[in-house]
């Protein structure tokens, strides 16, 4: 959330003020002309209702493994889909529902949000206007139709013996299509039962977690496997094109002419779209560049200016000339064809790139240096075309690694539908909401083009990118955060250079990250290079506690973009739970007198936040002993984030940080008080936030009064304070992925399950969660309720694995990454036998130690690991039901081998 804009806040100033609100509001600065405030109005009391009067069948249909969500056009569900489908920072392109993709953010347009817009909502009580990152496009989501900025698609013609058909790949032509939302690559089936081909299209980009170099290919890939559902043979041609997107937004007559042109490689035929011109001013916008479409082993027939309107014969037949050129706004398309014959109910596929290349960043982040030097891909290719040449030459590597990874994460006994949810996010890399620059560094937005600088108080929520790109994490945190936003006394500005000062959630999650990554390196170089930057922002954050109690108490910037004042519970824990991180890391590094100054304030917070800032149920925000309760805070209410940093400390290994009821007292509470199995009645009669939840949709408010106290959020509350009353996924996952590691499954699952009830593609886009803009970084915290769900840990410096799932430990298989490797975990028990397999699927892994749980209450008796047949010596220990197996030397696991623990208990 953005502290600074006074666009940021117009939404929250306007639909508090305009409609009879009970807010009391204490106008920004910026405001000068309001010269009064809103009379304060009668209290509205608490109305979530305790009993949520959820279905216990419903609840427990949950649990069960299912297949992957499958939306069809016969439901009418394909309008809205996006699914982000190139590469890593190269702009949003979106798969739509019916294979075809649309909406082409690859432009470097400025505007904020993926289809700039504002629109009206009435929140009950009257109209606002709704702007993209106040919610525009959730609200009104986007449609696919009406964002075709290039013309692109794919056909078919099959010949069987005297009969020929021609058919598009799109909604209109199919009795039947179906998209499975398997992100990174999703599978759309066409089917007709009169047509004697059946297709799946296999597409998307090049994702291979732990490869940050080529997931970040500007390009999608598409798969068209055809199957001749005859008992005859029939010869199928596939058709595939792509309008010239060079100069595509502001070219005139005048500016040059539009060219494309053949280009035969090795490995496969493309054509290329490209704009030429003398002119270096045309050159310099940031439409110039190219596009290119590239078919996967020679074409049998190529066209520069095909037109593809009609869809006919002519659209599969005949060469045209290598090059053609138009004027520059006219409308150029090249086609390629590949051929296939097709064996009765055999059946074979077509590949196919479409790639593209404008290397111009943003003029508005000129405070970067970097955007003078242009992106990362493009120090890698000189045009689109290059791209698809590299794809095609390297494609079963690349695109095959991309479905085994797929194929990998959903291969697992959770359930589809969450491991679905809680993956997608990541697709935030690949939209216009991240950059990385030609030098390597990373960049982010909170929401596409909203709010600047890999916003720490924002991106330290995010679980998803540390895992599965760990590489881009460690460059976050090394060349900015440890760099470029190092202050002198130690403290981290929240957005580098687009801010002067540091937020205090901000630096502890940049604290707890930094330990993260250094999970996350094969050894200790992350650590040892950056440590003395390290134990200086922990030296600046424990200055924040004034009184020495432990608790932070200095009134410092925070994610609700505000200073508060007094000892607020969800800061005061995630500094303990960082200054904990910053023990463990001090200890690695053998600085002992550092990590018993951080254990005595972790240890000494953790007993004052417990005894002093709990309410008898949840814990909460003391007012500071001088200011009272004068300015906004959360004060005796309940607030969403109230124990984030203990969940947190779950995500990377550090046990316990304070009273363990305490906790779950405060967890029971956020679900009794603020989980609403239909928000519209809360939303309703406490307006002011913004809709990202709507009537009929279930959702976690921010923050609830349900002690119904006068003013509880302060005496002179401000515009902030309409965030208390919205429902922001990247919040909710947190707290979902926190209950699932304290146990409370069925509490995570129905929050998890409202979240991606809320994304169906019959209301919206499922792969677009939207905070301040689109595909807000924050809400990549959903990842984090995978990792508790399996009970994972992970310490590549040591060689440490733990595993420990949350249910169906019986029979468990699902998926992990470590640092250089990544695979299956499975686990079985049967009588007095576990088995625990490690099985990795690609690059390597260093292990020393494996952590497991036996069943209550029984005694392990012996351990025997194996590797590929060579028994490995091990020894181990038992506490309760947690087993710690120690092989006697750090092991090498490479691709395509498992290691293999069997676990005798005492009968």
């Amino acid at each position: 959330m953005k502290s600074y804009s006074a666009s940021r806040r117009r939404f929250l100033q306007h639909s508090a003020l305009t409609g009879g609100s009970f807010l009391t509001l204490s106008l920004p600065g910026w405001a000068a002309g309001v010269k009064s405030f809103l009379a304060k109005t009668p209290l509205v009391l608490h109305n979530i209702p305790e009993d949520k009067q959820l279905d216990p069948a419903w609840v427990k249909s949950l649990y069960q493994r299912g297949n992957a969500t499958v939306y069809r056009k016969s439901r009418n569900e394909l309008r809205y889909i996006g699914m982000p489908a190139g590469g890593l920072h190269a702009g949003t392109v979106y798969l739509g529902g019916d294979g075809r993709l649309w909406l082409w953010g690859i432009y470097n347009d400025e505007r904020e949000g993926v289809d700039p817009k504002t629109v009206l909502w009435n929140d009950g009580t009257k109209e606002v206007k709704v702007r993209n990152r106040d919610g525009a496009c959730y609200v009104e989501p986007a449609i696919a139709d009406n964002k075709r900025v290039l013309e692109q698609g794919f056909a078919l013609r099959v010949r069987q013996g005297s009969k020929t058909w021609i058919r598009e790949f799109r909604e209109s032509e199919w009795p039947e299509i179906s998209f499975e939302a398997t992100y990174p690559v999703a599978r759309i089936h066409f089917r007709d039962p009169e047509f004697p081909v059946s297709v799946i299209m296999q597409a998307g980009a090049i994702f291979t977690p732990l490869d940050a170099r080529n997931a970040a290919l500007p390009a999608t890939v598409f798969s068209l496997e055809c199957s001749n559902n005859t008992a005859t043979p029939v010869a199928v041609e596939v058709l595939g094109w792509l309008e010239n997107g060079a100069s595509k937004v502001s070219a005139k007559n005048e500016d040059g002419e539009r060219q494309n042109e053949v280009i035969n490689h090795q490995h496969a035929t493309t054509v290329m779209g490209t704009f030429l011109t003398t002119s270096d001013e045309v050159k310099s916008r940031r439409d110039f560049g190219s596009t290119s479409i590239t078919c996967v082993g020679k074409a049998d027939r190529v066209h520069t200016a095909l037109e593809p309107w009609p869809l006919n014969d002519r659209c599969f037949e005949g060469h045209q000339p290598a090059v053609t050129k138009t004027t520059a706004q006219e409308k150029l398309v090249g086609g390629l064809v590949k051929s296939i014959r097709l064996a009765p109910k055999g059946k074979a596929a077509a590949d196919f790139v479409i790639s593209w290349h404008f290397d111009h960043p943003l003029a508005k982040l000129k405070k970067l240096e970097e955007t003078k030097t242009g992106y990362y891909y493009g120090t890698r290719f000189p045009n689109a075309a290059a791209v698809g040449e590299y794809i095609a030459a390297n494609f079963e590597r690349l695109h095959g690694q991309s479905i085994l990874w797929r194929d990998t994460y959903y291969d697992s006994t959770l359930p589809h539908w969450f491991l679905e949810r809680t993956f997608l996010n990541i697709g935030t890399l690949a939209t216009a909401n991240t950059y990385r620059f030609a030098n390597g560094r990373f960049w982010g937005w909170e929401g596409v083009n909203a709010c600047e600088g890999t916003c720490t108080h924002v991106w330290q929520y995010a679980q998803a990118m540390g895992r599965i790109f760990p590489e881009l994490e460690r460059d976050a945190r090394e060349r900015t955060d440890l760099g470029i936003a190092m202050q002198p006394d130690g403290g981290i500005i929240f957005r580098a250079e687009y801010e002067s000062r540091p937020a205090i959630d901000g630096q502890a999650g940049t604290l707890l990250r930094i330990y993260r990554e250094h999970q996350l390196s094969t050894d200790n170089a992350f650590l040892q290079r950056n440590w003395d930057k390290i134990r200086k922002a922990a030296v600046f954050l424990m200055a924040q506690d004034k009184n020495g109690d432990g608790m932070t108490d200095t009134p410092m910037e925070n994610t609700l973009d505000a200073v508060w004042e007094g000892e607020i519970a969800w800061i005061v824990g995630l500094s303990i739970a960082a200054v904990r991180a910053c023990q463990k890391m001090a200890e690695e590094m053998g600085d002992s007198d550092f990590a018993a100054r951080c254990k005595t304030y972790a240890d000494k917070g953790g007993r004052n936040m417990a005894d002093l800032l709990f309410n008898g149920e949840y814990f909460i925000h003391r007012p500071d002993a001088i200011a009272g309760r004068k300015k906004l805070g959360s004060y005796n209410t309940c607030h969403i984030d109230q124990v984030y940093g203990q969940a947190w400390a779950w995500q990377v290994g550090l046990g316990r940080l304070w009273d363990k009821e305490k906790t779950m007292s405060a967890l029971r509470s956020l679900w009794k008080y603020n989980f609403a199995p239909d928000v519209g009645p809360y939303i309703q009669t406490h307006t002011g936030g913004r809709p990202y939840a709507l009537a009929g949709e279930g959702g976690m408010v921010m923050n609830t009064n349900p002690k119904n106290e006068p003013n509880p959020y302060g005496d002179e509350v401000t515009w902030q304070l309409g965030y208390f009353h919205e429902c922001m996924s990247g919040f909710e996952h947190q707290v979902a992925a926190h209950m699932m590691a304290e146990g409370m499954t069925d509490e995570a699952l129905v929050m998890t399950r409202a979240i991606h009830d809320r994304h169906h593609a019959a209301k919206r886009n499922p792969f677009n969660e939207i905070e301040c803009s689109d595909h807000y970084a924050r809400a990549m915290a959903s990842y984090g309720t995978f990792i508790t769900a399996c009970g994972f840990e992970y310490h590549g410096p040591k060689g440490y694995l733990h595993f420990a799932p949350r249910w169906q430990a019986e029979n468990f298989r699902a998926p992990f990454t470590t640092a250089a490797g990544w695979g299956t975990y499975v686990q079985q028990r049967k009588g007095n036998v576990q088995h625990h397999a490690v099985i990795l699927k690609y690059g390597e892994l260093q292990l020393q130690e494996l952590g497991v749980e036996g069943a209550p209450g029984r005694r392990l008796q012996s351990v025997t690991v194996m590797v590929e047949g060579r028994l490995i010596p091990a020894t181990f220990e038992q506490e309760d039901k947690g087993i710690r197996i120690t092989l006697k030397s750090r092991t090498t696991i490479s691709t395509g081998q498992q290691l293999k623990a069997t676990l005798n208990f005492i009968a």
